[in-house]
């Protein structure tokens, strides 16, 4: 095993160390559900009027698993702390404010979320690339970061841009990048770029977002049995919010983790179009371990990148499986699903996005094709620095690996790439 934790900034060692009293302080209390809920409802001064107040107790269960999980199992940092305590109050805060938004104005579950376009696909199998080229369209609406962590009041076009939340949205989403440099020219973070659907399905305290940022294996068993209609739930209640006070053409969102959960998407979201990319695995596999594991170094000292690898192997597995299973009773439906490789959007990014809406039945027009470019001009790969990962850090079998993910390969005809 050759993978190291990426350097930490110079000042987390003084912040762990414990010398930031006031941030001392705040990791010193216990995560602890009725605490949280009260300091929630305490921030946005709320009288407790019981569950109602965040709308039902579906969360409660999750919350629950997950705050033990970060006593127990997370080996959280001082600033692991603080930064998840915050992280969690925001949730709650949210949920609450969506409560009351929908309390005085009921008529917010009529707006219609019409045929979404969702891009999903393992993880670093370029659905982030084409998550930012679809944004490129104006007819198309991409929830921006500042959008997802903070959807009430629902914003408004002569402010957008300008939006006090975006600040808040960025202090928060930079921070991880803050504490790790490398995580940068891994995944970037900001508040007005391109969100994913894990940041909205977060206020049911059901995302993956949790299980990526945290050792959290009682919360991961959790998960992985529960039902995930709340969670969907939860996602469009925040689109029909963000949509309320402006217009808004077609939601175009993104996230890996609606492979595990097609079924319940297409249930929440019957009229849905997917855009589903594919890679080699075995690519994959050590990338988004890289991803997970940097992300846990701005969280906690103690980071196994082996049992990390073999998650995801086994996740990634199980679900690639499902989704040729899926394909092959004709779900979901192909006239709505288009499947890319993830060479053509590196190779020839404006060609892929070409064929996706053509699949669809629309006109890639000039502009469209244009703003593309420039976008790609402007945000080249790897100006961040070089994602550097390998498989053999992983500790797994690599004949072994290709042999679980021949059927997705083969189905899919999803080519075989030279794997460090």
């Amino acid at each position: 095993m050759t993978w190291t934790p990426p350097a930490r900034a110079e000042w987390v060692a003084a912040v762990n160390a414990g010398l930031i009293v006031p941030i001392n302080d705040v990791a010193a209390r216990r995560f602890d559900r009725d605490d949280l809920l009260a300091e929630a409802r305490a921030s946005l001064g709320i009288s407790n009027s019981g569950s109602a107040d965040f709308g039902d107790d579906s969360f409660i269960e999750p919350l629950d698993v997950l705050v033990r999980a970060f006593e127990d199992e997370a080996q959280l940092t001082i600033l692991g702390r603080w930064i998840t305590r915050r992280f969690v109050l925001r949730m709650l805060e949210v949920r609450l404010q969506l409560v009351a938004y929908v309390t005085a104005d009921p008529a917010v579950h009529d707006e219609v979320v019409h045929e979404p376009l969702f891009v999903t696909g393992a993880p670093r199998t370029g659905t982030s690339i084409l998550y930012a080229l679809l944004a490129c369209d104006p007819a198309h609406r991409v929830p921006e970061g500042w959008e997802f962590l903070r959807p009430v009041p629902p914003p408004v076009s002569e402010t957008f841009d300008v939006d006090a939340r975006i600040a808040l949205a960025d202090d928060e989403l930079r921070l991880p990048a803050q504490v790790v440099g490398d995580l940068d020219a891994i995944h970037e973070y900001s508040g007005r770029m391109p969100k994913e659907c894990v940041s909205a399905m977060s206020f049911a305290f059901r995302s993956e977002e949790f299980t990526a940022r945290y050792h959290v294996p009682s919360y991961v068993e959790w998960l992985q049995r529960c039902d995930m209609r709340p969670a969907y739930e939860m996602h469009r209640l925040v689109l029909q919010v963000l949509q309320r006070r402006m217009p808004t053409g077609r939601w175009v969102l993104k996230s890996p983790v609606h492979l595990h959960s097609l079924p319940t998407l297409l249930a929440v979201y019957p009229d849905a179009r997917l855009a589903i990319t594919h890679r080699d695995p075995l690519t994959v596999l050590p990338s988004v371990t890289s991803l997970v594991a940097t992300l846990r170094v701005a969280h906690s000292d103690h980071v196994d990148f082996a049992e990390i690898g073999r998650y995801h192997a086994e996740l990634y597995r199980r679900s690639l499986d499902e989704l040729v299973t899926l394909a092959d009773r004709g779900e979901p439906d192909p006239v709505r699903t288009f499947h890319g490789q993830y060479a053509d959007f590196v190779t020839d990014p404006v060609g892929a996005i070409d064929k996706l809406y053509a699949h669809f039945g629309r006109t890639l027009d000039a502009d469209v094709s244009d703003r593309i470019v420039r976008q790609l001009q402007a945000k080249p790969q790897g100006h961040h620095g070089i994602h550097r990962y390998s498989f053999d850090d992983l500790g797994l079998d690599r004949d072994a690996e290709r042999r679980n993910f021949a059927r997705y390969q083969d189905r899919f005809q999803v080519p075989v790439e030279s794997v460090r």
